[in-house]
């Protein structure tokens, strides 16, 4: 079975790891991860059982990714920020300057279409992928 959802990073930089969002190869919105040691996401690509929970700082429905060694508690979510997140997927409509600072905008947006997308579903597949060997 392949993933409903796939994020491609195009970047990662200082300012977090920046990719697009597809639902069944079609792209809908952009995605923001913290960035850690040599700009690296938390979650290593590869695919991943998502299941339904709920955000509780943020007080609304989402999904959980499981399965990453180490880890739990790993959700999509709101973000505009790099800061906004710990080891998340941030999710919004496009990447932009905010208050000077690279982000991703309209996050409520984004994060609503995705809901749109998969907010029915008890699970689903997510792969995460890099775009390349050598992203900056």
């Amino acid at each position: 079975m392949s993933a409903l959802i796939t994020v491609k990073r195009v970047a990662r930089l200082d300012e977090g790891v920046f990719g697009a969002m597809l639902h069944l190869g079609v792209p809908f919105a952009v995605t923001l991860e913290h960035s850690f040691l040599d700009n690296q996401p938390i979650i290593p690509a590869g695919v991943y059982a998502c299941v339904a929970t709920r955000y509780h700082k943020g007080g609304y429905p989402t999904f959980e990714i499981t399965g990453v060694d180490g880890h739990s508690r790993l959700l999509f979510h709101k973000a505009n920020w790099e800061t906004d997140l710990e080891g998340c997927v941030g999710i919004g409509e496009g990447f932009a300057m905010l208050d000077g600072r690279l982000a991703i905008a309209h996050s409520g947006q984004g994060f609503g279409e995705f809901m749109q997308k998969v907010g029915h579903l008890p699970s689903f597949q997510v792969k995460l992928e890099d775009c390349c060997d050598e992203m900056v």
